[in-house]
């Protein structure tokens, strides 16, 4: 089903950009924002009124509330809300600065956030819309060298899935989309966000960037039609992983931890003592 309006952040390039245009050829209509103007302006020249280029900062809170209400106020209406905006901080845990860390979250999970809050009036008001969230198969297993980055998904992950149960009986559909590694630019060095190195972990991070070379990275047009199908759907899944990367590392963790435990469950029990009820406050 076509004809539906898009409100989407990071759209000047990547994932952002080919879904952006995805959605237009077909017909949708979409408010594309990025940083930079000039980087999504270009989008009118092709797609004319379809298209609504806006500057947006996802770390000015007042800026967002401002652009969200515009776009809506412009097009009448909002059926997707897809956040993509978001970058990678690398480095070991030691090795990052807390205003570093901060600037990440602040950007992919609290950026995120602050365009989730105002659209949800918008929504709940028109009793539809899909809020659609780009987490990662970081988001499912942390690995060394990105545990910040991984921090952030996490945190994406658990706010998307308390929102799909506050939502539903609303009419509003929520989905992560949780991409593996794609030639998007994305993981090119101008696209993170790399700290110091302590030289205790010069052999980790080494070993990490040897095997990401390695990497057979996906082609992102490819991505394309299998969002519009997700949009489309009656009844989208919560995740969804965009690639063949995620679904085996998922399956190989979750048998990891199952095991653990599992192997633990008697000392688990144990810790519990006497069960008892408790009311808590409202």
């Amino acid at each position: 089903m076509s004809g539906k309006v898009w409100f989407i952040t990071g759209a000047s390039r990547g994932f952002g950009r080919i879904w952006a245009e995805a959605a237009l050829k077909r017909g949708d209509k979409v408010a594309a924002t990025a940083r930079n103007l000039a980087d999504v302006a270009d989008l009118a020249e092709s797609y004319g009124e379809a298209v609504l280029p806006l500057a947006l900062d996802v770390t000015d809170a007042v800026a967002v509330q401002n652009v969200v209400t515009r776009a809506f106020t412009h097009f009448g209406r909002f059926d997707v809300v897809l956040n993509n905006a978001g970058y990678a901080l690398v480095g070991a845990i030691e090795e990052a600065h807390e205003a570093d860390v901060r600037a990440e979250f602040d950007t992919n999970v609290f950026g995120t956030l602050r365009v989730i809050q105002p659209a949800l009036p918008l929504l709940r008001r028109q009793g539809s819309g899909h809020i659609i969230g780009v987490s990662s198969v970081a988001g499912i297993v942390a690995g060394p060298i990105t545990g910040f980055y991984n921090a952030s998904k996490f945190a994406l992950e658990a706010i998307h899935e308390s929102l799909a149960q506050e939502v539903k009986s609303f009419g509003l559909k929520v989905t992560m989309l949780e991409p593996g590694a794609y030639a998007t630019g994305f993981a090119s060095m101008s696209s993170l966000k790399i700290t110091p190195v302590i030289a205790a972990y010069g052999n980790t991070r080494a070993e990490v960037f040897a095997a990401g070379a390695k990497l057979g990275f996906g082609d992102p047009q490819a991505t394309a039609d299998a969002i519009l199908k997700i949009v489309d759907a009656e009844n989208p899944p919560l995740r969804f992983f965009v690639g063949t990367e995620g679904l085996p590392r998922a399956r190989a963790a979750y048998a990891d931890r199952l095991a653990t435990w599992e192997a633990w469950e008697a000392l688990s029990n144990a810790a519990q003592g006497e069960a008892r009820q408790h009311n808590i406050a409202s």
